[in-house]
């Protein structure tokens, strides 16, 4: 890896396995948000699990990419809001180092800041989402983590400070705010060696971001990693916090975190993202390091994902263009 390809767009995918790159945003005056996924071998596409059972678990990955793109709003704000994450084959894919397209969409990185050009279409309604996302590294990172002994699949931070700028077409939307960007790559499925997992981030005064890793293995054990990146590109590990309860999302699904022991409030979500059977993105406040943040939170659980009727309903939802 070297520091004019941080974002290592050209990395190998094994047949069975995936990569992605991860962005999300949130705007200075609160009322806008934003994540973006990229996926080659799409870990949560149900026709690459389809396509793996009829491949005795082999399928390959470049045949279920997507570019997966969410706006959210706080609670009574006017802006708009969408969701889309069409899967395309390997037809639609080209890639290198620095610049990374499936179908009409493309991310490009140009040295000093990572840019998206979007253009897609939304569901349920097949309405536009065209324009441009700009991120800009406070300082890069490199340090990969493993999630599992053996090996197999690896978070890597690349970007966790960051300012974004959205210009948005369709919808008509501006704004600028503060980024995150990591990736995950992997040898074969999430669900043959992960349970479930939390993860999140938090903007630290400063400058600086927290992340927190929360990891339930298949063979019974856990991972737990908590980080602290500052804007100059300083890395450190500190000890976890301790566990804090949350709600259970609109589909029963349990969340989780962690909070300084003996905060003045608990943790509290304050917006529910995205709910869904397996999975749920949500904003919390919590206290980390000593100081209250706001957190983007996610938890999974991948026991859900594995069940043939979740499955089912994910093509209303994702719809393929092979």
């Amino acid at each position: 890896m070297t520091a004019s390809t941080p974002l290592a767009f050209d990395r190998p995918v094994p047949a069975g396995g995936y990569a992605w790159w991860y962005l999300d945003a949130l705007s200075d005056d609160g009322r806008h948000g934003l994540t973006l996924i990229a996926f080659i071998g799409s870990v949560f596409s149900p026709y690459y699990a389809r396509a793996r059972r009829r491949g005795g678990g082999q399928a390959d990955p470049q045949e279920h990419c997507a570019l997966n793109v969410a706006l959210y709003r706080a609670p009574h704000a006017s802006a708009p809001t969408g969701w889309c994450m069409t899967e395309r084959g390997s037809a639609a894919l080209a890639r290198s180092a620095t610049q990374l397209a499936i179908g009409p969409s493309a991310l490009r990185w140009d040295g000093q800041a990572l840019t998206a050009r979007i253009d897609e279409v939304m569901v349920p309604w097949a309405r536009r989402l065209r324009g441009t996302v700009s991120l800009v590294p406070q300082a890069l990172a490199d340090q990969p983590h493993a999630l599992d002994p053996a090996g197999r699949h690896h978070w890597r931070p690349i970007a966790p400070c960051a300012r974004i700028e959205v210009e948005l077409e369709q919808p008509a939307l501006r704004w600028q705010g503060s980024a995150y960007l990591d990736s995950n790559h992997g040898t074969r499925p999430l669900e043959q060696d992960f349970r479930r997992w939390t993860w999140s981030r938090a903007a630290l005064a400063q400058g600086g971001t927290a992340v927190l890793y929360d990891v339930s293995r298949r063979d019974g054990s856990v991972l737990s990693l908590a980080q602290r990146f500052d804007p100059a590109g300083g890395a450190r590990a500190f000890e976890p916090p301790a566990p804090a309860a949350l709600p259970a999302s609109g589909w029963r699904l349990a969340r989780a975190t962690r909070s300084d022991a003996g905060a003045a409030s608990p943790a509290r979500v304050l917006q529910t993202l995205e709910d869904a059977p397996f999975y749920a993105r949500s904003l919390l406040r919590t206290q980390l390091l000593g100081e209250p943040v706001t957190a983007v939170h996610e938890s999974l659980c991948l026991d859900r994902w594995a069940q043939p009727a979740v499955q089912w309903m994910l093509p209303f939802r994702m719809p393929r263009r092979a």
